[in-house]
């Protein structure tokens, strides 16, 4: 069994989530080190994030004869002419929903409070006890306010890192524009022969994978985005764009993110009119459904073929060690050690089957 390559990969995946937590649960010791490194990788992730939805135009443009320069210009004008839209239009009305959200806040609160006393007339049947469950959540929120506000220097530390790390994400993003094609020969160069070869056949597999699960999964949750947009409107459901732009978000986490994003229009639409919940929860089958057996076969097809069962064990695993972020990057992350092991294992096959080859060459002479 333990030659088997899913008992290596699955090895490989805890072990690297051991070092992961071990290097959390120690980070005073790493502190330094783990802050040079979080300085570097965020901007260096989300500037890899833009290069790989963005890559598609540059190679539109780049196929017409546009040139490199040209092309990269292109693609930081429709960024710009992409977000002054989002400001101009999508922004406004977000800011309106959320004003609206907190004006309401306290009548939000009422109806919660009243649905709350209806579950608590159900007390005796239930398994736990809500009124300890909210009470621990009050609790749990008061403490989080108490240490925002002790906490100031912190947040203006995080301030000035998240100014840097704005300024350094179109220089990664620039730059994995201009040269993408150089990464790879130059990453490889130290090696040479066959050795050579499986880097570079591992390297170009790790970026289809990635370029698969970004590109495919932007996309699914975009158009998902749409659909319930367009659901949320039709029915009249309170904060429509703002739950669209929330379940968007969510989307990015394959299979618990929809439902994650179902939570708060279900409490809104129970709020507004119970009857609101039924048509939600319909829109947001279909929506699932069509999501599944129209829009991810076509988009992303069976590039990274995961198992459901294991996608939501590694993200509910990367939750617990790193939160939303952990369950964000979980799944390329798992998909990129996989295709690394596959790699290897194919390499050690193919190695193993030449010496045979050239053993019995050996012994028939």
């Amino acid at each position: 069994m333990t030659n088997k390559v899913w008992f290596q990969t699955g090895i490989a995946i805890i072990i690297t989530l051991l070092i992961i937590m071990l290097v959390i649960r120690v980070q005073v010791v790493f502190e330094p080190a783990l802050t040079v490194v979080t300085t570097i990788f965020v901007p260096l992730l989300l500037g890899g994030l833009l290069y790989y939805i963005t890559e598609p135009i540059q190679r539109l443009l780049e196929r017409r004869g546009v040139g490199r320069l040209t092309s990269i210009l292109a693609v930081f004008v429709i960024i710009i002419l992409v977000l002054t839209a989002l400001a101009m239009v999508i922004v406004p009305m977000v800011t309106q929903q959320v004003q609206n959200l907190i004006s309401r806040a306290p009548a939000i609160q009422n109806d919660i409070q009243d649905l709350f006393n209806v579950i608590l007339s159900y007390r005796d049947r239930l398994p736990i006890d809500p009124q300890q469950y909210v009470q621990d959540a009050l609790d749990q929120g008061s403490q989080m306010l108490s240490n925002l506000a002790s906490n100031a220097f912190t947040i203006l530390t995080s301030t000035v890192s998240i100014l840097i790390t704005l300024i350094l994400i179109p220089f990664f993003f620039f730059f994995m524009l201009k040269d993408h094609e150089k990464f790879i020969p130059s990453m490889v160069s130290p090696f040479s022969g066959t050795t050579k070869q499986f880097m570079t056949e591992m390297m170009y597999d790790v970026d289809r994978t990635l370029r698969a699960f970004i590109q495919g999964q932007m996309l699914v949750s975009f158009i998902l985005c749409i659909i319930l947009y367009i659901g949320y409107a039709i029915i009249g459901l309170d904060y429509a764009l703002l739950l669209a732009i929330f379940a968007l978000f969510m989307n990015l986490i394959p299979f618990i993110g929809p439902w994650v994003a179902f939570l708060p229009a279900a409490l809104l639409a129970v709020i507004q009119d119970p009857i609101l919940l039924l048509w939600v929860s319909g829109i947001t089958l279909v929506a699932q459904q069509i999501e599944s057996n129209l829009i991810t076969p076509n988009v992303m097809g069976q590039t990274l073929k995961l198992h459901p069962l294991t996608v939501i064990t590694v993200v509910l695993a990367a939750g617990n060690i790193a939160g939303f972020i952990g369950m964000l990057i979980a799944i390329p992350t798992y998909a990129v050690v996989k295709t690394i092991i596959q790699n290897i294992w194919r390499y050690r096959s193919n190695l193993r089957e030449t010496m045979l080859a050239e053993a019995n060459d050996a012994g028939a002479e």
